[in-house]
Formats: C-alpha cells, structure tokens, sequence
C-alpha cells in the first residue's frame, strides 16, 4: 500500500512539474542556498547534476565552484548505489549515462567521505518531518544513510520547486532517510526534528 502510494504522489507531481515549462524552471537557480551558514562553512559539498524537471543546480554548481568550493557528484553503480568523485566543474569530465551526466574519475574512499560538509540531493516532494519523495530507486536513501554513517553532523538539503513542501507526512519506509533542510526557489528551511 505504501509503494502505491508513493507511486501515485510521483505521478501527480511529475504531472505538476510538467506545467511549468522549461523556460520557466530555468528562472529558479537556488543562489539563495549560497548564503544559507552551513553552505558558507562547507569545504567540501556533494551535489548533483539536474536533468529533465529536475530543479536546475548548474548556476548554483557554477558559483560554488568559482567560491573554491570541491564538488563531488554522485555516479551511479551496478547495484544502483552511488559513488562519489571529485568535479571541477568541466563539462569534459562528466560522461552521459542515460539521461543523467555522471563524473568520471577516481571516487572517493571512507576516508574521503568524511570529509563531506554538507549535501545536496534532489527531491519531488518534502514533507515537514524532513522525509523525501525521490524518483524511487533508493540509490538517495542509501547514500545519505551511508554518508551520514561516517560523517554523522554532515548537512543535508533537498530543492524542490514552490508547492512541493508538504505539511502531510509523506509515506515512508525502514530505509528512507530524512533531510535536514528543503530549498525552495525562495527559502531554505531547516527541520529541527530529524533523528540524522
């Protein structure tokens, strides 16, 4: 019942991203996220290469790049887990694998990981407790539980577009792993509540 569940809030709000338009969701670039504290204290972020109705990171990638930040992005495995490798934010180190660019490269050790600051993931909807819906593979969930079993006070945040913020507790199972913070094209909002 639950997986049904989430299957049919993934319909109805990909339908919903569908009606904004592509020129339209190219005018949200979350700049705002750069002022948020743990964003300015972070040496070292994983983020994400957006694709298709995915909120847009390459502004935001751009300019924490150029604030001499280290990205890591995330490639995915066999297994459909993630790994993580450095991005210097050239377009020639990233390769197409399906839809989604993914960086090549040496991944990250444990070791590594650690130093991971803060994180940020994409999301189709964010409840108030700070769980997310994703596009239902997992891969998310299994990452942040991995990352934050090494770097426990490691900063996690999920953008959405506006509307997509929900005060309905979203369905969610044993494995799903809350974020600390949703940004929506205007605020970020922190979860003082999340066990992570």
């Amino acid at each position: 019942m639950e997986l049904e569940a989430k299957k049919i809030l993934r319909r109805n709000t990909r339908a919903d991203r569908e009606l904004l338009r592509n020129s339209e969701r190219k005018l949200f670039q979350w700049l705002h996220l750069l002022n948020a504290r743990e964003i300015v204290e972070a040496e070292t972020i994983a983020t994400y290469i957006s694709y298709g109705d995915e909120p847009d990171t390459s502004a935001l990638n751009s300019q924490l790049i150029s604030q001499k930040k280290k990205l890591v992005l995330p490639r995915m495995r066999p297994d459909k887990s993630l790994e993580w490798v450095p991005w210097n934010g050239a377009e020639e180190n990233l390769r197409l694998q399906g839809n989604i660019k993914e960086p090549v490269g040496q991944s990250l050790d444990e070791n590594q990981l650690a130093t991971i600051d803060a994180v940020i993931v994409p999301a189709l909807l964010v409840d108030r407790r700070g769980f997310r819906l994703g596009q239902g593979g997992g891969s998310y969930d299994r990452a942040l539980k991995e990352l934050l079993s090494i770097s426990p006070h490691m900063w996690s945040i999920a953008l959405v577009y506006d509307g997509e913020v929900t005060s309905s507790d979203l369905p969610n199972e044993a494995h799903d792993i809350p974020v600390k913070a949703v940004a929506t094209p205007e605020l970020v909002l922190r979860f003082s509540n999340t066990k992570y």
